[in-house]
C-alpha cells in the first residue's frame, strides 16, 4: 500500500535564543521550514530570527517559558495563527547546573524537572493536541541527552534523571501517538560546544585545579571519534527526523555523541 508523503513546514523550537536551539532553527530556516523561535529570553530570540531571516528563511520569535502552560499554548496559537499549523515541534529548552550529588537541592531540583521533564511534557502534550485537530500527523522531537542514559561525567544527578524522564516520555508517547501519524524521538547529544559546557567546564577547572584547556582533553579523550559536537551535530539529526525519510522511525533515543556511550 502506498502512502501519499506529508509535507511538513511549520516547526516550533523551544529554546531557540542559543546554544544547540540556535543551531537547529538555523539549519530548518535553510531547509525551507517556517521557523517559530521561542525562547525565554526575547532579545536571543530575536538574534536568531534575524540569522533566519538574513538566510532568506522565514520566522517568527516568541517570548515564552515552557514551565508556563499560558505561554506554552499561546506559542502553539501563534504559530497557527501565523503559518495555518504545527506540523514539528522540538523542545530543546534545558536547564543545568555543576555540582555533587551531595551538594545539591530540593530548590534544583524543581528547577531543573519544572524545566526538562514538566516543560517537555507540557510541550508535547499541546503540541499534540493540535497536530491530532489538524489530522496530517506530526513530528515531536525531543532534546534528551547521554546523561539520561547513564553518562558518569553528567553536570549533576537531578539533570540526569530529568533527561531520563524525557527518554522515557518519549517512548510512551510515541505509542499512544502513533495512531494520529504523530511520531515522537528524542536526541541525546554527548559532550557539545555550548555555554552550558563552557559553564561546566569552568567550574570543574577550578574544582580541580586544572586548566579548562585540561579538563576538555580529559572529556575528548574518552570520545571514540576524538570530538566533542558542535552544536550544528544535533541540528543535523533534527533534520533527518523532520522529514520524510524518518517517516518510519518513532520511540527512539538517538545519541549524538561521537561513540562516548554504547547505546
Amino acid at each position: 500500500m502506498i502512502h501519499m508523503e506529508r509535507v511538513f513546514k511549520n516547526i516550533c523550537i523551544t529554546g531557540a535564543g542559543n546554544g544547540i536551539g540556535r543551531a537547529i532553527a538555523i539549519a530548518m530556516g535553510k531547509k525551507g521550514y517556517n521557523v517559530v523561535c521561542a525562547d525565554i529570553d526575547l532579545n536571543q530570540a530575536n538574534e536568531t530570527l534575524e540569522i533566519i531571516l538574513d538566510n532568506n528563511g522565514n520566522g517568527l520569535s516568541i517570548e515564552m517559558d515552557v514551565t508556563k502552560s499560558a505561554d506554552i499554548k499561546k506559542m502553539i496559537k501563534d504559530t497557527v495563527v501565523k503559518y495555518g499549523s504545527l506540523d514539528i515541534l522540538v523542545n530543546n529548552a534545558g536547564v543545568t547546573r555543576t555540582s555533587k550529588i551531595m551538594d545539591l537541592t530540593e530548590d534544583d531540583w524543581d528547577w531543573i524537572h519544572n524545566v526538562n521533564a514538566k516543560g517537555t511534557f507540557f510541550c508535547l502534550q499541546e503540541a499534540a493536541k493540535q497536530m491530532i485537530k489538524q489530522n496530517n500527523g506530526g513530528r515531536i522531537i525531543n532534546m534528551a541527552s547521554v546523561g539520561g542514559k547513564g553518562f558518569v561525567d553528567v553536570s549533576n544527578a537531578i539533570y540526569a534523571a530529568s533527561k531520563g524522564a524525557v527518554i522515557s516520555l518519549t517512548k510512551t508517547a510515541a505509542q499512544e501517538l502513533a495512531k494520529h501519524e504523530i511520531t515522537v524521538n528524542s536526541i541525546c547529544p554527548g559532550i557539545t560546544y555550548t555555554n552550558i559546557l563552557s559553564d561546566i567546564v569552568k567550574k570543574r577547572s577550578l574544582e580541580q585545579n586544572k586548566s579548562e584547556e585540561d579538563i576538555m582533553k580529559h572529556y575528548v579523550r574518552d570520545i571514540p571519534l576524538q570530538r566533542p559536537n558542535y552544536p550544528e551535530d544535533i541540528a543535523a539529526m533534527v533534520v533527518f527526523l523532520s522529514s520524510s525519510g524518518a517517516r518510519n522511525i518513532t520511540g527512539q533515543s538517538y545519541n549524538v555523541d561521537g561513540g562516548l556511550i554504547p547505546s
